[in-house]
C-alpha cells in the first residue's frame, strides 16, 4: 500500500513537472524573437492608409492603429515603439525625418520604401487614365529607374538604420500583387493588369535583393494576399476610390491584418 502511495505521489510530481516544462515553453514561444524597441519606418503601406482608424496627431502621414506595425506591437509590447512611417515617404524623407528613434537598444525595424521614388503614383494614374501603349510605356520607365537607380538609394537607407541600430532586427517589407489575373473584372485590361503585376514582382526582386545584402530580412507580402488580389472577389486592396484618392491601391484594414502583419510575423 505505501509502495502504491509512494508511486502515485511520484507520478504526480512528474505530471505537474511536466505540466510547468509545458506551460514555461509555451509562454515563451508567445514572446516577440526580439527584444528592445520597435521602430516602424516607411511609407504608405506601413503608416497604414487605406485601413482607417487614423492617429489624429499623425496628420497628413495617416499613421493607422490598424497597420500592421500597430498590430505587431500591440500583440508583443515591445520596450518601445516609435511609429514613424508617413504617407507619401521617399528614401530621401526616411533619411531626413524618421530615423530619430533608432539607437542601439532598438531590436527591431520595419520598414516599406522605394515604391513611391520608381513613381508608383504615376503609374497608377497612368494606367487607369491612358491606352495600353502609354501604360506599358511608362512601367518601363519605372522600372529602368529600378534597375539603375533606386539600389543606390536603398542602400543609403539601410547603411543609415543599420548605423543608428547596430542590433537591430531589420525587416524589409515588400508590396503586393495588385490584380488576379483571368478574372472578369470592370476597370483596367488584361494586358494593364499583368504589366503591374510584373512591375511589382520587379520592383520586390530588387528590394530583397539589396535587403539581403544589407542582410536584413524580406517579408513577401505576395504569398498571403494571393486570392486577395483587386478583381479576387474577396479583394484586400482598394481599387480606385474617386472619393478618396490616396487610398486608392493600399491595402485594406483586412489587407494589414491578413497580409502584412503575418509577413512581418514571419520575417521575425
Amino acid at each position: 500500500m505505501r509502495r502504491s502511495r509512494l508511486v502515485g505521489f511520484l507520478s504526480s510530481l512528474i505530471l505537474a513537472a511536466g505540466a510547468a516544462l509545458t506551460g514555461a515553453a509555451t509562454a515563451e514561444a508567445a514572446q516577440p524573437a526580439v527584444s528592445g524597441g520597435y521602430v516602424a519606418l516607411g511609407d504608405s503601406y506601413s503608416s497604414g492608409v487605406g485601413a482607417g482608424s487614423y492617429i489624429s496627431s499623425s496628420g497628413d502621414c495617416k499613421r493607422s492603429t490598424k497597420a500592421h506595425p500597430y498590430l505587431w506591437a500591440a500583440a508583443h509590447s515591445p520596450t518601445t515603439f516609435d511609429f514613424t512611417a508617413c504617407s507619401g515617404a521617399r528614401t530621401g524623407d526616411v533619411l531626413a525625418g524618421q530615423l530619430g528613434p533608432l539607437s542601439s537598444a532598438t531590436g527591431l525595424v520595419s520598414i516599406s520604401i522605394g515604391g513611391n521614388d520608381a513613381g508608383f503614383a504615376d503609374v497608377m494614374t497612368t494606367c487607369v487614365l491612358q491606352s495600353d501603349s502609354s501604360c506599358l510605356s511608362r512601367i518601363a520607365t519605372a522600372e529602368a529607374y529600378v534597375d539603375s537607380t533606386l539600389p543606390g538609394k536603398l542602400d543609403s537607407v539601410y547603411s543609415a538604420i543599420r548605423d543608428k541600430a547596430p542590433g537591430a532586427h531589420v525587416v524589409v517589407i515588400g508590396y503586393p500583387r495588385f490584380y488576379k489575373l483571368g478574372a472578369t473584372c470592370l476597370g483596367l485590361s488584361e494586358a494593364k493588369r499583368k504589366a503591374i503585376n510584373e512591375a511589382s514582382d520587379h520592383l520586390n526582386t530588387a528590394i530583397a535583393k539589396r535587403a539581403a545584402d544589407h542582410g536584413f530580412t524580406f517579408g513577401d507580402v505576395r504569398p498571403p494576399f494571393t486570392g486577395h488580389e483587386i478583381c479576387s472577389g474577396s479583394s484586400w486592396l482598394h481599387s480606385v476610390n474617386w472619393l478618396n484618392i490616396g487610398e486608392s491601391y493600399h491595402p485594406t484594414a483586412a489587407g494589414q491584418s491578413g497580409g502584412y502583419l503575418p509577413a512581418l510575423n514571419n520575417a521575425v
